[in-house]
């Protein structure tokens, strides 16, 4: 072999390693796939009817956990909570279900947690060549997508909930970064690392926020990609660069667990906030934490996190949070947003305060969920909520298209609708599965028992479903009997 034929097989080599390494946009590389769109970009055919025991490729037991499956280069990972005390991460082939790795951490002291959320919460993020994890009690973990050992490590501040919701945020990877935002009741912010090798690059206080899991997503608008990102009455766009805030939007309601979708230029929220629009966070601190019901919150009722925050609140120093302090105290005063339902379509590109000037359409109607993100897909916006009831809207101007209609799948839902070969899977906490076809009018094509508990919104890469249960996860393909 001469020096220049050597050098070519190097070269071709190298090229198919950074192949090898990078997302394809057949995978699933986040929660709810490409930029959290919940829409699969493959064309590979799905089954429509399926169960736990029909076309099922593969299962694997996991243990504990309602975070969804990823999918980057043929690997599939996913994260559980073994035995109460050991936090795993599977590595899986995707075709085959053969483990590749497992990484096993203990989890330490798990803080106080409700129901149904699990400590493994947090949906992964990958790029190819690393998996990202985000544990409360461990902070931020980089793992060698091929092998599962440590690429690096960064701790975060644990988070603190005055209601005990529980971590449920997921990290995103974009451009060469790891972002991650941590929206709780004492310090949020959003951070961003180098996914190399860790390092932070910038971290955001975000003081106006209370609770929520509201995902960061990418869009494109004016020749410039923001970092968009919802959260207590506001949505705001940051430069992914350094951090920097451009843009605010004035519009949303206090409490956010779903996350925004971006579809061209406009990013579309629909949120369902505990209450109506006179019901500031003070209505729900007093009937959740207000033990003895004396309309005040006394210091001993309070969770220890909250306690220095307690007594800078206490301005006459009685031990008691009364009606004349209760307003700010754990609220930003700046930013009372309330209770309410809220479907809008917001135009990205801006600067500044655009609350008047960006919102395409905003309607108040009772069918968003306060758990389960929207759908946008050929022009249309779907949601799901409880009691199985879904809605459809022109995600051009928030037309109706169908509104508050049976699944004919009682329960709760959890997981947000995804979109895949034409057409809709949408999952309830019940183990069904129903899919509809995609078409302006409410068509239920098959309703699918998986024979498990569903939190975990499922996946879709190169022509598999994957389904992660409670305590498992099914990949269910065409292929398969």
């Amino acid at each position: 072999m001469n020096a220049r034929t050597a050098s070519l097989l190097l070269a071709a080599s190298a090229s198919l390693a950074m192949s090898a390494a990078t997302a394809s946009a057949d995978d699933w590389p986040q929660f709810r796939g490409l930029n959290g769109s919940g829409i699969a970009t493959g064309t590979d055919p799905l089954p429509t009817e399926f169960s736990f025991e029909s076309k099922v490729l593969w299962k694997a037991t996991l243990g504990d956990g309602i975070g969804s499956s990823v999918i980057v280069g043929g690997r599939v990972f996913n994260t559980a909570l073994v035995d109460g005390k050991t936090f795993v991460v599977y590595g899986h082939d995707a075709a085959s279900g053969r483990e590749l790795w497992k990484r096993e951490f203990p989890a330490g002291d798990l803080p106080r947690i409700t129901p149904p959320n699990s400590h493994a919460s947090s949906t992964a993020a990958a790029d190819g060549e690393r998996v990202y994890v985000y544990f409360s009690t461990l902070g931020l973990l980089a793992l060698d997508a091929a092998t599962g050992k440590d690429a690096w490590r960064h701790e975060l501040p644990p988070p603190a909930y005055l209601m005990d919701w529980g971590a449920g945020a997921s990290p995103v990877v974009h451009d060469g970064r790891v972002f991650f935002a941590q929206d709780d009741d004492l310090n949020p912010f959003v951070v961003a690392l180098d996914a190399k090798t860790g390092q932070p690059l910038w971290k955001t206080s975000r003081p106006e926020m209370l609770a929520g899991y509201s995902l960061p997503v990418i869009c494109e608008a004016n020749g410039r990609k923001d970092l968009v990102l919802a959260g207590s009455g506001k949505l705001k766009g940051y430069d992914p660069a350094t951090g920097r805030e451009i843009w605010t939007c004035n519009s949303l309601l206090r409490t956010i667990m779903t996350s925004p979708v971006v579809d061209g230029d406009l990013i579309y929220v629909a949120v369902q906030s505990y209450g109506d629009s006179t019901r500031t966070l003070k209505f729900a601190l007093l009937e959740w934490l207000d033990t003895n019901q004396d309309g005040k919150l006394a210091r001993e009722e309070m969770p220890k996190e909250f306690l220095e925050r307690f007594d800078v609140s206490d301005k006459n120093h009685d031990k008691l949070i009364d009606e004349t302090e209760i307003d700010t105290a754990f609220q930003h005063p700046d930013n009372q947003a309330a209770g309410g339902n809220t479907i809008q379509a917001v135009r990205g590109g801006g600067a500044g305060d655009v609350t008047k000037t960006h919102v395409v359409w905003n309607i108040d109607n009772k069918s968003p969920s306060n758990l389960s993100s929207p759908l946008v897909f050929n022009h249309r916006l779907h949601v799901v909520k409880s009691g199985g009831i879904s809605s459809c809207f022109d995600a051009r101007d928030g037309s109706t298209v169908w509104d508050r209609t049976r699944l004919k799948n009682f329960g709760d839902y959890y997981a947000s609708p995804i979109a895949a070969d034409g057409k809709i899977y949408i999952a309830g906490r019940n183990g069904f599965v129903v899919v509809l076809d995609d078409k302006p009018e409410l068509n239920i094509l098959a309703k699918n028992d998986m024979g498990e508990e569903i939190l975990a919104t499922p996946s879709v890469a190169d022509g598999r479903l994957f389904i992660r249960t409670r305590e498992s996860v099914f990949c269910v393909s065409s292929e398969a009997k």
